[in-house]
């Protein structure tokens, strides 16, 4: 099944880089496409479960779901993981 998540910090080409590379390392996730002009992130999965892990693993780099808890600490993750999906590059 195919899903999509809006989510919060995504700014950029870095920004998107390391979401592709992150989500892309998840069993049973693939096909990761990430719009930074719509600020989501779509991709193929198995179950609600992996939708969940998603979620867990967008929110551990600094990208939580659109309307989850978006502190200081995770705006500061998002600049680290933009940092360095730009080096990436």
């Amino acid at each position: 099944m195919n899903s999509t998540i809006v989510i919060q910090n995504l700014k950029c080409g870095g920004c998107a880089n390391t979401i592709t590379t992150k989500i892309s390392t998840l069993e049973n996730v693939s096909n990761v496409i990430v719009d930074v002009t719509t600020s989501s992130v779509s991709f193929d999965t198995n179950s609600e479960e992996d939708i969940a892990t998603v979620k867990n693993k967008l929110t551990a780099i600094g990208y939580p779901a659109e309307g989850e808890n978006n502190n200081v600490i995770s705006k500061a993750k998002s600049f680290v993981s933009c940092a360095t999906g730009k080096m990436s590059n």
